[in-house]
């Protein structure tokens, strides 16, 4: 393959991960911690909701309820992650190109 050749893929697969990323802006995961809390954030891993059911809220253990969150912010942020790695997979044919995902 020429470097010309080579050039005009790798601006086919940067026009191509801009499109993906657009895309994943606009897609939604949802973490939970059971039923009790739930977390969306779109494909970049940025959180959009927080749910919380009323009857996991008890004033005298703060704790377990902020354990919850912070389980259900984990679950949202590696399904975000596993989204985005699948999709920009599918056109770096499963480099991991640092700075990327």
């Amino acid at each position: 393959m020429n470097p010309r050749q080579m050039q005009q893929m790798a601006m086919k697969m940067q026009q191509q991960m801009a499109k993906i990323q657009d895309e994943l802006k606009d897609t939604e995961v949802i973490g939970s911690a059971g039923s009790y809390v739930s977390v969306t954030a779109n494909g970049q891993g940025d959180i959009l909701a927080v749910k919380i059911d009323p009857q996991i809220v008890d004033p005298s253990d703060i704790d377990t309820l902020q354990d919850l969150v912070l389980t259900a912010v984990q679950d949202a942020a590696t399904k975000a992650k596993a989204l985005s790695e699948s999709r920009m997979g599918a056109i770096t044919g499963g480099m991991k190109i640092p700075g990327l995902f």
